[in-house]
């Protein structure tokens, strides 16, 4: 079984692409490199490629994703499914694309040399950590084996662990809410903060303390602003930095939009402003990305941080977790289940941003991520106009691709469902499809019937191996009282709100 589709990037209302679909692109290209080692001046540089090697294979990338299997209904034949996904660009798009894969942090000039513009010839790149761990997560989910990609994996240079931003599947935007911002907040600062001796350390432009996405940005212990002596501050550039570095952010503009939410939330304030930037952006009126402007952590951003004891909620007569805290949370009633409590946590971008970090930490991300994946399907699926055959068609094309990734015997994310589902889903998607529009149409709507069955059994899996462990640590106790204190003194806001309805795709 063979489904073939050929992809234009998804662009956004405000004229970029799709999250998903941009990384999936970088993925791809890498994969299609040879990432070999080039010498420069006396030096030889691993996993690298050049300019001309990545322009000119983005004008025809293709990518198979097989997964081989008994015919459930004659174990002596084998079965291949197989998804392939064609993209295709000119080629000053593709140095277009190229420069933005640059802006984005996942590739860097290989001697470290800074720069603004992905020249098309004569340059030599090699990912950042934060490309690498981009570049992984694609592989674990399309069980690429290929042994350059699986050397560069375990090298030393993966790195980081990214902080996966939550966006809303329809229009990629990312959660904007209180908490959320919150969460990342906490990362942003670091455990402890990071200080610098002087100015010239903390506002150097290097990121190579960022490489596993752990520590905080960069502060100067004193700095003289005007005639004050400022204390632990960070310019808003080491700011925009850090956030492209360590976070799944994929232009500066999305940085600028987390760096107002800081201030519009009290976690960071301004010491001093950049008025001549100001004056040539209006826009950027609260948060300037420069070196010249400066900015501090408020009390209320220490005390979100775990840098000084805070007033925040205790969380009384609740359940106690294995340290000792509440796990009450949000969910104040003894009563709930952990179905409702699941069902929370997916509605709310905070905690499902927490959620999938325990996950990925407890080894069974997969089941998120596939959950999340038919969320999209359906809403895709639903939305679709049976008169274009092409939609159809590519639609079902996104199907196989799923099932090879989750569900497919011996599949890179195999998922734990029940016997009967996988034959049953087996026999559907080894069955060929007819070529006609209504047949094509039919085929879709049992595939997506299945889906729904194994989406099912992978929530009721969460919901009783995984929530009862989550509710229980300390990150998630922290972030369940503050959610409580917001709610209990009615500060949830419309921000929240929006928040959860855009998450569900619901909000136009």
């Amino acid at each position: 079984m063979h489904q073939t589709s050929s992809r234009l990037l998804r662009m956004t209302a405000d004229d970029r692409p799709y999250t998903r679909d941009f990384k999936d692109l970088f993925s791809t290209l890498m994969v299609s490199l040879p990432l070999s080692s080039h010498r420069i001046r006396f030096r030889t540089y691993s996993f690298t490629f050049t300019s001309e090697e990545a322009i000119n294979n983005l004008g025809s990338l293709k990518f198979s994703q097989s997964n081989r299997m008994p015919d459930p209904n004659d174990h002596t034949r084998i079965v291949t499914t197989t998804t392939t996904t064609t993209f295709s660009m000119a080629k000053e798009m593709a140095r277009s694309v190229c420069q933005r894969f640059m802006d984005a942090r996942f590739i860097e000039l290989a001697d470290g040399k800074s720069t603004t513009f992905f020249p098309p010839k004569g340059s030599l790149w090699q990912l950042t950590p934060k490309g690498i761990h981009v570049l992984e997560r694609f592989c674990q989910r399309n069980g690429i084996q290929q042994d350059h990609v699986i050397k560069l994996l375990q090298s030393s240079y993966n790195t980081m662990r990214l902080v996966v931003l939550e966006r809303d599947s329809v229009t990629d935007r990312l959660s904007q809410d209180k908490i959320t911002t919150e969460v990342i907040f906490r990362r942003f600062a670091g455990a402890t903060p990071n200080i610098k001796a002087n100015v010239s350390l903390s506002d150097s432009d290097s990121v190579s303390e960022y490489y596993d996405g752990m520590t905080g940005v960069k502060l100067a212990e004193t700095r003289k602003v005007g005639d004050k002596l400022v204390r632990s501050s960070f310019t808003g550039k080491c700011a925009v930095d850090w956030l492209l570095d360590c976070c799944t952010t994929v232009e500066r503009s999305e940085t600028h939009e987390i760096l107002n939410l800081f201030i519009q939330y009290g976690l960071i304030q301004s010491v001093f402003e950049d008025k001549a930037y100001v004056q040539s952006n209006p826009k950027a009126k609260v948060f300037q990305p420069t070196k010249t402007a400066i900015y501090i952590f408020t009390d209320k951003g220490k005390r979100v941080s775990g840098w000084i004891d805070g007033d925040r909620l205790s969380l009384q007569n609740g359940e106690k977790g294995s340290d000792g805290g509440s796990v009450r949370g949000i969910f104040k009633d003894q009563r709930e289940t952990s179905t409702t409590r699941l069902t929370a946590i997916l509605n709310d971008a905070a905690l499902r941003l927490l959620f999938r970090e325990y996950l990925r930490e407890t080894v069974c991300e997969e089941n998120l991520s596939f959950w999340l994946d038919i969320e999209d399907f359906n809403h895709n699926f639903r939305a679709i106009d049976k008169s274009k055959p092409d939609a159809v068609r590519e639609t079902l094309a996104a199907a196989y691709g799923l099932y090879n990734a989750f569900l497919a015997p011996g599949s890179p994310c195999e998922l734990n469902i029940d016997h009967t589902l996988r034959q049953d889903m087996a026999s559907r998607m080894t069955r060929a499809v007819a070529k006609d529009d209504n047949a094509m149409y039919s085929s879709l709507v049992e595939v997506a019937a299945l889906f729904d069955r194994a989406q099912q059994q992978v929530f009721k899996l969460m919901a009783a191996d995984s929530v009862p462990k989550f509710i229980r640590t300390q990150r998630y106790i922290e972030v369940a009282g503050d959610i409580f204190e917001d709610e209990r003194n009615g500060h949830l806001g419309i921000e929240r709100s929006l928040s959860r309805r855009y998450n569900n795709g619901v909000a136009s």
